[in-house]
């Protein structure tokens, strides 16, 4: 079934309990790509692909605004009178999610007492934006391949094949390559996801754009709380210019909102020296969190760690043995097909 305009004005009429989410919040444009040279690069990428509709995949750390570039991508495309309708792929549990992508029919499952149309449908002729799409369970991401395939799929309990003209938008703050190694990410899904790849930097990469942002969020949170407060003193001010902002964009936004409501700067003071001395603490424990571990179960880093290590030991005695792989199997004491396995796996074929 194709949906027409007709099931589309049904969807959103649609009255149940889980409302498609549309971004509204946004910064101007000229104050997200405008105010540093690795920023406004992303905004000219994103110029350029105006008038194609490709996948797109957004990455970088957490709270540097990859939502805020996905809605300009969507504004800027021949979409923008569409909706974009996010998923936070880790916020909804992973038995939850697939009936949140793809809705249900009556009678699927114990508590389905009536249709529900899915993210999909209520993405139709606009965009879905899949936020930490990293996240996403193995078995859902074998479904969500088969939508951007073949532009259809068929709701949970359903028997009617649904057809949707939906253009995807994902990010996630892992690194995918790292996970398709250690297969937790479909290679194929990647691949299709990662036709045009946005990475955000870090804010403290791009630190001319603190007191640009430092502004912005003064006004926004002295017209949202009516507060007259005046402008920060120069030593705060370098004090923020300073700091590592680990939380980012979000982190500074968080700070000056703080700083707004309690109307003070020690606030600011309390705040950068709480987070500096957690940074201290983890840091004298031996573990750095700018190293892709950020936000890692125990065993997800080990697993990483010993990946890491693994591609390290190989890659030294292939290139000790000038790439010869029966030698480096013997020294390494593998076999042959499994030192062969162990390259594809990390990537070093590619090297």
């Amino acid at each position: 079934m194709v949906l027409d305009s007709s099931v589309v004005k049904n969807i959103s009429d649609w009255k149940g309990k889980h409302p498609p989410l549309f971004i509204t919040d946004q910064i101007d444009k000229g104050l997200l790509f405008g105010n540093s040279d690795k920023m406004g690069a992303i905004g000219k990428t994103i110029k350029q692909i105006e008038g194609v509709d490709v996948p797109v995949l957004i990455v970088g750390e957490s709270g540097t605004g990859k939502e805020l570039v996905a809605n300009d991508v969507h504004l800027r495309s021949s979409r923008r009178n569409g909706p974009i309708v996010k998923v936070n792929c880790v916020a909804i549990p992973g038995e939850l999610l697939e009936s949140e992508l793809f809705g249900y029919e009556k009678g699927a499952f114990t508590g389905a007492y009536s249709n529900k149309p899915g993210r999909f449908e209520f993405a139709h002729k606009g965009t879905l934006f899949l936020d930490e799409i990293g996240d996403m369970p193995l078995s859902l991401q074998a479904k969500l391949l088969r939508v951007l395939q073949e532009g259809s799929f068929f709701r949970l309990g359903g028997n009617e094949e649904l057809k949707v003209d939906t253009r995807i938008i994902a990010s996630t703050n892992k690194d995918l390559e790292t996970a398709i190694m250690e297969r937790t990410f479909r290679e194929d899904l990647y691949y299709r996801l990662n036709v045009i790849k946005l990475h955000i930097p870090p804010l403290r990469e791009r630190r001319e754009e603190i007191p640009i942002l430092i502004d912005y969020f003064l006004g926004k949170y002295r017209r949202a709380y009516n507060k007259k407060v005046k402008h920060l003193p120069k030593r705060t001010l370098n004090l923020l210019m300073d700091y590592s902002w680990p939380g980012n964009v979000r982190e500074l936004e968080n700070i000056i909102r703080k700083f707004v409501v309690l109307d003070g700067e020690e606030i600011i003071l309390r705040e950068l020296n709480f987070n500096q001395a957690k940074k201290r603490k983890v840091k004298n424990n031996d573990v750095s969190f700018h190293d892709g571990y950020e936000g890692l179960s125990l065993r997800e880093i080990s697993k990483k760690a010993a990946s890491q290590a693994e591609r390290t030991a190989i890659k030294k005695i292939l290139e000790q043995t000038h790439w010869n792989r029966r030698q480096t199997a013997e020294i390494l004491r593998i076999s042959y097909k499994t030192l062969l396995s162990k390259i594809k796996e990390t990537g070093l074929d590619r090297a």
